[in-house]
C-alpha cells in the first residue's frame, strides 16, 4: 500500500521529538540511577503507511549480525512482539523467537528480589498480560485472540483496546512485592477500523527515546501489518503517543549527532502474504527494503 520510494516525503518526526525533549525537557533523577531530560506528553508521531514504514533513519536499525548482536535490531524488535503476543515471558522463550536483549533485566539477583526464577520477566510482563491476562474467575484471557475476533465481527466498534498492565503485579510499597522485572513501558493499544482501513494507536507510559522508542516503532508498525493481514483490513496509520518521554543525560552526545543529520525518506516493509493465522507470524515473515539510513551510533548507553 506504499507509494514508490521517490514519491515519499522525507520524515523528520522522530527528530522533532528528540529536539523537543532536548530543548524543553526537565532534568530529573530516575530509578535507574542516571538523570534524564524528561518531557511529559510531547506531540505524538503519526505515520501514514502510504509514505513508508516507521523505522528511523537517524541511526542504522539494520546493522550486520554478530556475536554481540545475533539478530539485527529491527528483526529483534519484531521477534519480541511475536513472542509477547504468543505469551513469551522468559528469556529462553523470547530467544526462541529471535529476541536476545533481555539478559540484563532477568539476572538472578533482580529476579530473586521479585520472587521469580532467573530468566523470568514475571506474571506482570507483556507476554503474560497480552496472552494470559488473569480473570476474576481464575482463568486467563488471551487479549489478542478476542480482539481479532471482535474486529472481524464488529469492525466499527471503538472498543478494540489492549492493555499490558496488570496492577497487582506492578504496584510497589511496604509489604508488597512487584512481580515483574520491568513494569510495562508501552503497549496500550487502541485499534480503529474506518472504511476497512486499520489504524493502530499505541500509548507509551515511559519512553527511552534514543534507544527504546525506535525499536517500539518498528514492532508496533509490524503489529499493525500483522493484525491487518489477519483481519482482512488495510494497514493505514500508526500513531505513537507518549506520557513520560526522556533522554538520559549520558545519551545526549548521540542525540546531538542524530539531530544534526538530514531527514530521509522512510523505508518499505513487506509481509509474507501466505500467513493468515495471527499467532503464526515470525520475524522471518518480514522483509525490509529501500532502507538507506545514516550510519549507526555505537554504544548508546541503556539505563537498566
Amino acid at each position: 500500500m506504499m507509494k514508490p520510494i521517490l514519491e515519499r516525503t522525507p520524515d523528520s518526526q522522530y527528530q522533532r521529538l528528540l529536539r523537543d525533549i532536548y530543548e524543553k525537557g526537565e532534568r530529573t533523577n530516575s530509578q535507574q540511577g542516571v538523570d534524564a531530560l524528561t518531557l511529559m506528553g510531547p506531540n505524538p508521531l503519526h505515520y501514514k503507511f502510504d509514505n513508508g514504514f516507521p523505522i528511523i533513519n537517524e541511526r542504522n536499525m539494520a546493522p550486520g549480525e554478530s556475536d554481540r548482536l545475533p539478530v539485527t535490531i529491527w528483526k529483534q524488535a519484531i521477534a519480541e512482539m511475536c513472542g509477547f503476543v504468543n505469551g513469551a515471558r522468559t528469556q529462553s522463550q523470547l530467544e526462541s523467537f529471535g529476541c536476545h536483549w533481555w539478559q540484563s533485566w532477568v539476572v538472578p539477583e533482580k529476579c530473586a528480589k521479585r520472587g521469580l526464577e532467573a530468566g523470568d520477566l514475571g506474571p506482570g510482563s507483556y507476554g503474560a498480560a497480552f496472552h494470559d491476562f488473569p480473570t476474576a474467575e481464575g482463568d486467563v484471557f488471551n487479549q489478542f485472540k478476542h480482539i481479532l475476533e471482535q474486529i472481524r465481527e464488529f469492525p466499527h466498534l471503538r472498543t478494540h483496546f489492549i492493555s499490558p498492565w496488570i496492577p497487582q503485579y506492578t504496584i510497589r510499597g511496604q509489604g508488597k512485592c512487584q512481580k515483574v522485572v520491568v513494569a510495562p513501558c508501552h503497549g496500550w493499544i487502541h485499534l480503529r477500523v474506518m472504511d476497512n482501513r486499520l489504524t493502530l494507536h499505541m500509548f507509551q507510559r515511559s519512553a527511552d527515546v534514543p534507544v527504546g522508542v525506535p525499536a517500539n516503532m518498528v514492532q508496533y508498525g509490524a503489529l499493525l501489518m500483522m493484525i491487518a493481514q489477519a483481519t482482512g483490513t488495510i494497514p493505514y496509520e500508526y500513531i505513537h503517543s507518549f506520557s513520560d518521554a526522556h533522554i538520559y543525560v549520558d545519551q545526549i552526545p548521540a542525540v546531538e549527532t542524530m539531530l544534526a543529520r538530514e531527514p530521509k525518506t522512510l523505508a518499505t516493509m513487506k509481509i509474507d502474504p501466505s500467513v493468515t493465522d495471527f499467532f503464526d507470524f515470525r520475524k522471518e515473515h518480514f522483509l525490509l527494503e529501500d532502507y538507506f539510513p545514516h550510519p549507526g551510533i555505537k554504544s548508546i548507553p541503556v539505563a537498566i
